[in-house]
């Protein structure tokens, strides 16, 4: 795959992913009392994006083609430890754009910022250590 669909193909997947994040979290907030809900909000849409990304990248970016339960557990687990550090990223500059800004717009900003970083460490990450026996 050429470096520009590649750059295309990942970005898309990521805007996917951030808005299957930020969707996830916007129905959690519908619950009423945002303080008490912020934090199930992050947690939620981090866990909702994090499966959608998953599930791209393995076929689509990596060409991932180990299947079943098993070759999925250790992908998705080295996936998601990836994951941790990006997601520290990401979680800390939405919460400062939502402690500065105090409103959903600002708190959005700060999650696209902080996913955008992160997506692009992710990418490195996983092809370091998740997908590399398939370079």
């Amino acid at each position: 795959m050429s470096l520009g669909t590649l750059v295309l193909r990942y970005g898309f997947f990521a805007v996917l992913a951030t808005l299957a994040n930020l969707g996830t979290q916007r129905l959690v907030l519908l619950g009423g009392d945002e303080a008490r809900l912020f934090l199930p909000a992050l947690a939620m849409g981090t866990l909702v994006g994090l499966v959608v990304k998953y599930l791209l990248d393995k076929r689509w970016i990596f060409f991932d083609p180990a299947a079943g339960l098993g070759a999925h557990g250790r992908k998705f687990s080295l996936y998601t430890l990836m994951g941790v550090a990006t997601t520290a990223i990401f979680w800390g500059t939405e919460t400062l754009f939502w402690w500065i800004g105090g409103t959903h717009a600002a708190r959005e900003t700060g999650a696209v910022l902080g996913l955008a970083v992160g997506y692009v460490v992710k990418y490195n990450l996983d092809k370091q250590y998740v997908f590399r026996q398939l370079e």
